[in-house]
């Protein structure tokens, strides 16, 4: 198929929900191989008012659910979501929750190389996975060189304010559009599909747009 549709992904590598739905999309698209989607992966931090060096595990849960009673139920179907989706996260093993903005650019950064997915999967596993520090410079040039970047020119750029203002900027005009939770899906630059949706959602949209675009002479 020749014929390509955008699909502009607002999420944060700390969100779980973008989690599950990234797992869920990426389901959909094995399904349909041959899928219109070209993605991009577009910042959207969930606390933008983080320390840059982060905060404590425990300090988060206490400002946001009021301690970890709190924290159990508001995050008790995430645990059953991501599970269903064959994904373990070990909230357990998290001891820092951090300021992603540079996790946001190394995606960016990543982008620019053709990796944007790859630093996305990368990111989700060492955070929910394997619980590191993905606010930690050395943590995300590790994460780079996992996925063939150059550790010491992304560790250079991290060092720099390099596109700092930029992903603020961006992150700033999807509130402006209406955004206020990830992740959202932005299809053909006009429908929002908002939250973690099934497999089978993807599947019935994708068909539907392959349906549209075999009916409609190429541009």
């Amino acid at each position: 198929m020749t014929q390509t549709v955008k699909l502009d992904i607002m999420s944060d590598p700390i969100c779980p929900w973008c989690y599950i739905g990234k797992t869920h999309l990426d389901k959909a698209l094995a399904a349909v191989p041959d899928h219109p989607f070209v993605i991009e992966w577009h910042p959207f931090q969930l606390n933008p008012d983080m320390p840059e060096e982060g905060m404590g595990r425990r300090e988060y849960l206490e400002r946001k659910f009021g301690g970890k009673e709190g924290a159990v139920r508001a995050y008790a179907p995430v645990v059953q979501h991501a599970e269903n989706a064959g994904l373990k996260i070990d909230f357990e093993g998290m001891k820092r929750t951090p300021n992603t903005l540079d996790a946001h650019r190394l995606i960016h950064w990543a982008g620019i190389e053709g990796k944007q997915n790859a630093a996305v999967d990368a990111l989700f596993d060492a955070y929910f996975v394997q619980t590191r520090d993905i606010g930690d410079h050395e943590v995300l040039a590790d994460i780079a060189d996992g996925i063939g970047m150059d550790a010491a020119i992304v560790l250079k750029l991290l060092k720099s304010d390099a596109d700092r203002q930029d992903i603020s900027d961006r992150d700033t005009h999807s509130r402006q559009m209406g955004v206020n939770s990830v992740p959202t899906f932005i299809v053909a630059n006009q429908h929002a599909v908002p939250g973690a949706q099934p497999p089978e959602m993807w599947e019935r949209v994708i068909g539907e747009i392959m349906s549209q675009l075999e009916a409609s002479p190429a541009n």
